[in-house]
């Protein structure tokens, strides 16, 4: 999808739905709803010409705020849903609204499959660690030992990293963002749009009622620039409040130096390449979790490969042209594998 960022015809306030947004006072959602908008705004797509799909949970509350077409399905089943609308409307530009409980959980085999197959749509993963729609129950992706109302002694068992299965998907396109990072947030939605293709942007979003604080390490203003690294295309992984700690290359992994100790130079410190088909050094800036090694953030991952509605549209006209259908009709009319009742 081609983004039209040279004209002004449209603003954020046309893709936002005379709806009441009926979410907690202070939930992350709020900005990342707000974002959405400005992000719409700049890719320039019309509002009809944009469908946003969710499944359940809070967030999933999402498309009644857009003013776009929008599909409120059922738990776990947005991608499947986002999915045959891409491919029946290849025209359309689809945004797909999940959490981690939705997303990943009931909704985890739709997920990596959509990743799987590259079909191009942006699915924007809300990961607050929870369920908050239920209530309170622990997530794919909660902590291990995560004390919540369905693990009142603590989770015994390890979490989900999304970033793990989009890599382990095959897929070509993954980025990161934390609520309160506004600018960061509408740069990789901005992103993700560009890319042609299954895209995967997870936000770190919190749940004031039932986690409240669970990224407080990597928000909170005094110790984000310590916590995360925001990467770059072409630019240097550079991070911390003077810019002045990288990351270098230790062996088959990644260790975080600063620049003028211990031998270290601005020339050791590594390019970030989102470009590269090799995937080996996009997991493993994926999976740096914000304590030994800064978690990553802005657009991770960003290659081209064939689009599953693309290949589809194209293997039907394919057979359209060898096999004379110009309709469904046509097909079955023509065919001998028919028979009366």
């Amino acid at each position: 999808m081609e983004t039209n960022n040279t004209s002004a015809t449209f603003a954020p306030q046309d893709y936002k739905s005379e709806q009441s947004v009926r979410w907690c006072p202070g939930c992350g959602d709020h900005a990342i709803l707000n974002v959405l908008h400005k992000a719409m705004a700049q890719i320039g797509v019309a509002p009809k010409d944009t469908a946003v799909i969710s499944g359940i949970g809070c967030s999933s509350r999402l498309p009644y705020y857009m003013n776009t077409y929008g599909m409120h399905t059922i738990h776990g089943r947005a991608a499947a849903i986002a999915t045959g609308l891409k491919t029946a409307r290849p025209d359309m530009t689809v945004w797909q609204i999940s959490g981690d409980g939705d997303g990943l959980a009931i909704g985890g085999n739709h997920f990596i499959h959509a990743v799987r197959r590259n079909i191009d749509i942006n699915i924007l993963l809300f990961n607050n660690k929870i369920y908050g729609l239920t209530k309170g129950q622990y997530s794919p992706t909660s902590d291990r030992g995560a004390v919540t109302k369905s693990s009142p002694y603590g989770t015994t068992e390890d979490p989900f990293i999304p970033a793990e299965l989009v890599f382990g998907a095959r897929g070509n396109f993954f980025a990161r963002s934390i609520d309160v990072a506004l600018d960061t947030t509408k740069e990789v939605m901005v992103a993700a749009a560009s890319h042609k293709g299954a895209s995967v942007v997870e936000v770190l979003q919190n749940c004031v009622i039932f986690n409240n604080g669970i990224h407080s390490f990597l928000t909170d203003k005094e110790q984000r620039a310590d916590h995360t690294i925001h990467l770059r295309h072409g630019e240097k992984m550079l991070f911390g409040k003077e810019m002045q700690r990288g990351l270098v290359q230790d062996g088959f992994g990644l260790k975080a130096v600063t620049v003028g100790e211990d031998g270290y130079t601005l020339d050791d410190v590594l390019t970030h390449d989102a470009h590269t088909p090799a995937n080996f050094l996009h997991q493993q800036l994926a999976m740096m979790d914000g304590h030994e090694l800064p978690l990553a953030i802005g657009v991770i991952r960003d290659v081209e490969a064939p689009t599953y509605e693309a290949e589809v549209e194209s293997q039907v006209e394919q057979v359209r042209a060898r096999k004379g259908f110009a309709s469904l009709r046509d097909m079955i009319e023509r065919t001998s594998e028919t028979w009366t009742v």
